[in-house]
């Protein structure tokens, strides 16, 4: 009504309070729901770590590290048959909000995983995958669920921030490798073995989880870069 004023709580979950601000701008998202995206003088640095690891980026799970971390971002199915629902009823205000719902847990999740990453490591090895040569096949959908993109574009800016190294290097052959002799033939290959997650060598009596294996291969072609 005209003459009252209108007061706004700001909760300062990232102490701004403490930083010079540079620009403000209000945004709208699909919801309806508004944001305040601010940029400040100077960001806060954060300490890398000491450690070095790996990271197989894949379908079933995100991604996965050599060091057995494990990203899902499929936790965002749970809301599939919602979804659904609301897309039969035609219930477009509802839709929008399941979307945004699943978008913000997907960041999250991704957020929590390359935080504890960079805080972990002084070098992040990354398996180049061109996530534009899967969006024209049948499995769009799940790279897009993945968010490799998301991933590698979240791990650069810390990375930078941080003082940590982060590279990308060619993953050819690395989740058929053993990460242990180097030897390539008890390992599962082709279509046909997309579906074993786990394989022994026999040449040299090692279990490997197919993803954690890739990514300690990929882990040792970037220090043979470095």
């Amino acid at each position: 009504a005209k003459g009252k004023k209108l007061t706004i709580d700001v909760w300062d979950s990232y102490n701004l309070s403490l930083y010079r601000i540079n620009t403000c701008e209000l945004v709208q998202d699909s919801r309806g729901h508004w944001y305040a995206c601010i940029t400040v003088k100077d960001f806060p640095k954060i300490k890398c770590g000491t450690g070095q690891v790996g990271i197989d980026l894949g379908c079933k799970d995100s991604a996965v590290s050599s060091n057995g971390d494990v990203l899902t971002t499929k936790l965002t199915h749970q809301y599939a048959e919602k979804l659904a629902i609301a897309q039969r009823a035609k219930n477009k205000k509802r839709v929008k909000t399941i979307h945004a719902k699943i978008k913000n847990t997907r960041q999250d999740l991704i957020h929590k995983f390359t935080n504890k990453l960079v805080k972990a490591n002084s070098l992040i090895v990354v398996g180049k995958i061109k996530s534009t040569s899967f969006t024209s096949s049948k499995l769009a959908k799940s790279v897009y669920d993945a968010g490799w993109f998301e991933i590698k574009r979240q791990l650069d800016y810390k990375c930078a921030n941080a003082g940590c190294h982060y590279i990308e290097v060619n993953e050819a052959y690395s989740t058929q490798t053993c990460s242990c002799c180097g030897s390539r033939q008890d390992s599962p290959k082709g279509r046909s073995g997309l579906g074993i997650r786990e394989w022994f060598c026999r040449s040299c009596k090692t279990t490997h989880n197919r993803d954690v294996n890739g990514a300690k291969n990929i882990l040792a072609v970037g220090l043979g870069r470095l």
